[in-house]
């Protein structure tokens, strides 16, 4: 996996907890992720592009008003690593972290996500 195509990815990933209409973000969760991928974090391990969407959603509402971005990414084989922020626009971020995924075939198929802090 090149490098351009890593940021893409991510950047496809980040747009997911930004957008806030829940069939549009789960559109987004079904070309960013595969059918089954797992997505673990500290509060929960969804398993399917139906359980990630379903927890994005609902943990959504805890930013509301906030936005989503990322840092640098990192990559190598079928891995990335990056960080991420989310805070009011034009503000300091409320809650930060990273995450690492494995990639194949071009989407997401686990990805593992660290709260600062936590």
């Amino acid at each position: 996996m090149d490098a351009q195509t890593a940021v893409e990815l991510v950047g496809k990933y980040i747009s997911i907890w930004n957008t806030a209409a829940n069939r549009s973000r789960q559109a987004l969760i079904d070309c960013t992720f595969s059918p089954d991928a797992v997505y673990v974090d500290p509060n929960i391990t969804a398993t399917g592009t139906t359980e990630i969407g379903k927890y994005i959603g609902d943990a959504s509402w805890n930013f509301v008003d906030m936005h989503f971005t990322h840092g640098t990414v990192l990559t190598h084989h079928d891995l990335v690593h990056f960080t991420w922020q989310v805070g009011p626009i034009g503000g300091p971020p409320a809650v930060s972290g990273y995450d690492v995924a494995l990639i194949e075939g071009g989407s997401i198929t686990r990805l593992y996500g660290f709260f600062n802090g936590h």
